[in-house]
């Protein structure tokens, strides 16, 4: 391997040749090979980082002339756009697992920037990773700005569009089926007739809600650190820097991101992640319900509910041939464990905030967007592969609904709680219908039994 010597304050040290970053990544490399090339920064970091990179070179030339020329501002402009685009992924190698303030992965930023807009304006060292590109910022002020970025376009862009087709394909079914009754189940037991539409709705609504409660979140996700620099003070940035640098990046997102209107707490507080997060795990508490539901009730085919028939996308068994599993159902349910573990790790990210900044700042980063992005995927698979290809099995839930007992209810208001209790009962034992009960108990006559008797009508 060539190799080419870099320099930092500590000293020199040797970096590949073939790549763009400085002294500083390698000794981060090198001092932490905790999940190297696994658990590395995500690529959403990478990316809003590029885009706060271009934001402040914007920004400085406006306010500090003096020191951002035109040249560097358009250097730094065309090498964070290759960042923001993705074109350089293999040269942010730094894990997750490094300095709790993601001091490293702004200076790898800093220094690829730097090395990568030289090249790219042709004049070797233009660029100072400090000096030029981190200019009127600190890590701590660009890494808790990086993850409100990241975050809120994981939210918006990444996780609402999926929740909300679901929630569409849910209101088709409810349409399709408003006249399919069915036995309601309480604590897994048999209960009072539904319809399969209502049964739908009450997914349907509790995904409307999740979306509400995200929606919710995203007001304090847009709010942006920056400009509060080591501590929040601003030291070393421009009066005006903060909601400048904001309403560039508003620009180039295209979301309202504004300053935060304070950077103490935006340095050392990540409650609005936490905030957003507990919304995130409110979804996937519902889609653990709503997987679960179908697939409880899609078991069988024969020997168990059967109400619901799903779509076979692959062989269910190894050894029992024709098998057909709940697959996307599993999946959903697992990536919903996975989202609740994250929350109690963003939840202890944190409560990490000491004095002036909070050191918990990657593995927050880290779970927070895996949650955001395993949900996401996760629900728009199940969407797809699953919930848009559900049809009911009339025949299988009428069937269900008139061998209930529970059923029984329905005559209450006729022979009194306590003796209808004693008709279901006496059907269960004996092994009869509900009518034949009622009848043998001398309660009612067949045939006013059968002018109450309206299981559909119980809806």
């Amino acid at each position: 391997m060539e190799v080419r010597v870099e320099h930092d304050s500590m000293g020199e040290v040797e970096v590949d040749a073939a790549r763009y970053w400085g002294a500083q990544t390698e000794r981060s490399r090198r001092n932490f090979p905790i999940g190297a090339g696994i658990e590395t920064m995500p690529r959403e970091i990478i990316h809003a980082f590029g885009v706060l990179k271009k934001a402040a070179a914007r920004v400085n030339y406006r306010l500090l002339p003096e020191r951002m020329s035109e040249e560097k501002c358009a250097a730094i402009h065309a090498a964070a756009d290759e960042v923001i685009r993705g074109r350089l992924p293999d040269e942010f190698p730094l894990v997750v697992w490094q300095t709790g303030s993601g001091t490293q992965t702004n200076m790898n930023v800093n220094e690829v920037i730097a090395r990568r807009g030289s090249e790219m304006a042709d004049v070797p060292g233009l660029l100072h990773p400090n000096d030029d590109v981190n200019m009127s910022q600190s890590s701590n002020d660009t890494f808790p700005t990086a993850l409100h970025i990241a975050a809120a376009l994981a939210v918006e862009d990444g996780l609402l569009p999926p929740a909300r087709a679901l929630i569409e394909t849910l209101r088709a079914l409810e349409e399709r089926y408003a006249d399919a009754v069915k036995s309601g189940r309480t604590h897994l037991q048999d209960a009072v007739p539904i319809t399969f539409a209502q049964e739908v709705s009450g997914w349907r609504a509790s995904l409307e809600r999740d979306c509400e409660q995200l929606r919710a979140a995203l007001p304090g996700l847009y709010e942006l650190a920056l400009g509060g620099t080591a501590v929040g003070t601003g030291l070393n940035a421009p009066e005006g820097f903060g909601a400048a640098a904001a309403e560039e990046i508003a620009l180039l997102t295209g979301k309202p991101f504004v300053t935060a209107p304070n950077k103490f707490h935006a340095l050392t507080s990540l409650d609005e992640l936490v905030f957003a997060h507990g919304a995130m795990k409110a979804l996937a508490a519902d889609m653990m319900k709503l997987a679960n539901d179908v697939r409880w009730l899609a078991s069988g085919p024969r020997c168990g509910l059967g109400e619901l028939t799903i779509p076979a996308n692959e062989p269910g068994s190894s050894i029992m041939p024709g098998k057909v599993n709940p697959t996307q159902c599993e999946q959903v349910t697992m990536v919903a464990a996975q989202v609740m573990g994250n929350d109690a790790a963003v939840g202890f990210a944190a409560s990490q905030g000491n004095f002036e900044l909070n050191v918990f700042l990657p593995v927050c980063a880290y779970n927070f967007l895996q949650s955001a992005r395993l949900l996401g995927e996760s629900i728009a698979s199940f969407d797809l592969r699953c919930m848009s290809g559900v049809t009911a099995n009339r025949e299988r839930m009428r069937e269900n609904l008139h061998r209930s007992l529970m059923l029984v209810t329905a005559l209450n208001p006729y022979i009194g709680y306590e003796n209808a209790a004693r008709v279901a009962k006496k059907a269960y034992e004996d092994g009869v219908s509900l009518r034949e009960a009622c009848v043998a108990l001398g309660y009612l006559s067949a045939e006013r039994f059968d002018e109450v008797f309206h299981p559909e009508q119980m809806v």
